[in-house]
């Protein structure tokens, strides 16, 4: 018998109804604490009352810190039977004197375990009770910093369709159907609608109680701001006009500080990297004085260095703004190929599938139409790959299991740490060198590809906008100002607005071929752009004013972009020559401190000898090894994603630095 989502949520209500009374014993209804998570509750738009929330979460804390303190408390009696003969003394109490004494003496144990249980079970309640509710704040959080990145374009787009002609409603609730372009801020006004729409309130008050119901506070200020205008029958063009230049300015604010942020935790990770090695070279010391810290190199090098730069990366996606939406544009009561998104595209075999097994012909079309799909991809899979980059390792992946095992089996892979010891830059370039450059490279390849393909269009972008804007301005249509701005422009944008005017020419509806090319690139910032434009030309022909809005935001976007990728070039430096500083440190060490201990070990005499058999010089020299490779690896990693927002950017950086390492350590 099998549960869905239904029935979890009515044993989850269940559960909350039992823990109910005891919500009421320890929480005041009208306490700053409740009214708080109600407000977290309603920002981070989820269903449940507050009540019953809270009475869930009790239940998750109790059920949790029972499980725990019956755990612990069961581990304690099995460790004091397993471990603890007679009655240890655990502390002086020189109070007690006569039976008290021996009372305690008796019950010491016993206590003991219990206080642990009881300790163990109340952090099992903190720790569930806290996790519940941490979570609205969490999620509500996550959804004020994606308003606060769409709001520039959010109102971008209002004002384009004010410009249209469109009134206050009718603008909410193309805000509201617009979710697949403007995401969280979509969600807003379309409470705003929904209530409007369907709870019979006057559009005012839902303005009003959803500018206190938002996580942005900006967001809160421009409803607020929209209300008073509404009221006061203000135009409501200008005000849209005057806060989407105000919002312009603040994200580009917001950026500042962004990369200001960026530029301490740069400073930050140099410190962090460093650390790792003073802790090797400590342990190499303590190593020779006497004692082996083989366990605490270990550790070290295959546990510290790979958390740091995983923390780090974590602690930069705390600030990192990263693109919201996927790109794809997803049009109300359009045809289902216009809204296809990744892979169903490739699987889409065209209008074909609507009329198979009607006709016989249209049978052996869809068979031969699967067979050419099936061709042009085997003959020209670079431009697959190159769309999906990711999509190589199911190539890449087995190809580097074999060559691995190949090599396990002719001897040439060591399979034992000894083997590891006695040729470790061998060992490590089959078991670790060969999977890397067979994996990350052709990702590397493909999705710097990808990103140029992309390039191509968002480069000219605000341009050809600019362009369009002028031509529209004379008179002309938007399908003919494309055609103008094709016939003078060159690149590959002006040969996606040849495209779309060809397709219009053939039937195609413009708002149709303006999807179609936005979902061939699924660019957030283009689908932005797209999604603007698009519905004020079917409001209008004559979109002038729209066309240069959009220009201005397309412009603000490449300043940020700009600056973005100068501050971050800084970072990438910073790090790259962090790990060239660790690598010349460690082969230094190498050369002039482990190749010495081995010489003294070899060749020297008394306390010389003594000296350089105190450590294993071949095993340090693994692990020093291993720790400049793992270092290069995740300091790609974190260059890529500091320099992009996205991991994939750093695979190419993620090949290069390990190889300065290989080459530097096996020359030395």
């Amino acid at each position: 018998m099998s549960y869905g989502a239904d029935g979890f949520g009515n044993r989850s209500r269940t559960l909350g109804d039992r823990f109910y009374p005891l919500y009421r014993l320890l929480f005041d209804e009208d306490g700053d604490f409740v009214d708080d998570m109600e407000r977290k509750l309603a920002a981070a738009r989820m269903p449940d009352t507050v009540e019953m929330y809270l009475s869930r979460a009790l239940a998750v804390g109790v059920v949790a810190g029972a499980v725990l303190w019956v755990v612990a408390t069961l581990s304690g009696y099995a460790l004091v039977e397993l471990f603890v003969t007679g009655t240890p003394k655990l502390t002086d109490i020189r109070l007690l004197r006569g039976p008290l004494l021996e009372v305690f003496e008796v019950v010491k144990i016993p206590l003991l375990v219990l206080l642990s249980g009881l300790v163990c079970g109340l952090v099992g309640f903190v720790a569930g009770f806290g996790a519940l509710v941490a979570v609205p704040y969490f999620r509500a959080s996550s959804r004020k910093r994606e308003i606060n990145m769409l709001l520039a374009d959010s109102v971008s787009f209002m004002y384009a369709l004010s410009i249209g002609g469109l009134n206050q409603l009718e603008i909410f609730e193309a805000m509201a159907r617009a979710d697949d372009t403007y995401g969280a801020v979509a969600k807003e006004f379309e409470s705003i609608h929904l209530e409007t729409e369907y709870f019979d309130t006057d559009y005012r008050t839902a303005i009003r109680k959803q500018a206190l119901r938002t996580p942005s506070e900006e967001l809160s200020q421009f409803l607020t701001d929209m209300l008073s205008i509404i009221d006061s029958g203000g135009d409501m063009t200008d005000f849209l006009s005057d806060k989407k230049d105000k919002h312009l300015r603040t994200t580009k604010q917001e950026q500042s500080l962004v990369l200001e942020t960026l530029e301490l935790f740069g400073e930050m990770y140099i410190t962090l990297s460093v650390f790792p090695l003073l802790l090797i070279i400590i342990l190499v010391v303590m190593s020779m004085i006497g004692g082996s810290q083989t366990a605490l190199l270990y550790m070290t090098v295959y546990g510290l260095i790979p958390l740091i730069g995983i923390g780090f990366t974590v602690l930069v996606s705390t600030v990192k703004q990263d693109e919201v939406g996927d790109g794809y544009l997803r049009p109300e009561g359009g045809d289902d190929r216009e809204t296809m998104t990744g892979i169903e595209r490739i699987a889409d075999l065209g209008l074909v599938e609507r009329y198979v097994g009607t006709h016989r012909i249209f049978d052996r079309i869809e068979s031969r139409e699967g067979t050419y799909r099936t061709a042009e991809l085997l003959t020209k899979p670079h431009y697959f790959f190159r769309d999906y980059p990711l999509a190589v390792l199911a190539l890449t992946i087995p190809a580097s299991v074999v060559l691995v095992a190949f090599g396990v089996v002719s001897g040439n892979a060591p399979i034992s740490m000894e083997g590891f010891i006695r040729n470790s830059v061998g060992g490590t370039f089959l078991w670790v060198y060969v999977p890397l450059y067979v994996n990350c490279l052709p990702v590397a390849i493909f999705y710097e590809w990808n990103v140029r393909t992309r390039r191509h269009i968002t480069g000219k972008l605000s341009e050809n906008l600019r362009k369009l804007s002028s031509a529209n301005s004379t008179g002309l249509t938007l399908l003919e100002s494309l055609k103008l701005v094709a016939d003078t422009s060159s690149g590959r944008l002006a040969e996606e607005f040849r495209v779309m005017y060809a397709k219009v020419n053939y039937g195609t509806n413009l708002t149709t071929a303006l999807v179609e090319f936005n979902n061939k690139y699924h660019i957030p910032r283009l689908a932005r752009t797209v999604n603007v434009v698009g519905k004020a030309q079917e409001a209008s022909s004559q979109i002038t004013e729209v066309l240069s809005t959009a220009a201005r935001a397309s412009e603000n976007q490449d300043d940020i972009e700009r600056e973005q990728r100068s501050q971050a070039r800084m970072q990438v430096v910073i790090i790259v020559m962090t790990f060239f500083t660790l690598l010349a440190v460690m082969a230094i060490l190498k050369v002039n401190f482990l190749d010495t201990m081995a010489g003294l070990d070899t060749g020297g005499t008394g306390g010389q000898a003594g000296l350089g058999a105190s450590i294993d010089v071949e095993l340090m020299g693994m692990l020093f090894f291993h720790a400049v490779t793992i270092q290069g690896v995740m300091s790609g990693f974190i260059a890529g994603y500091i320099r992009s927002g996205n991991l994939l950017t750093g695979a190419k950086f993620a090949v290069v630095l390990p190889t300065f390492a290989l080459i530097v350590f096996g020359v030395v």
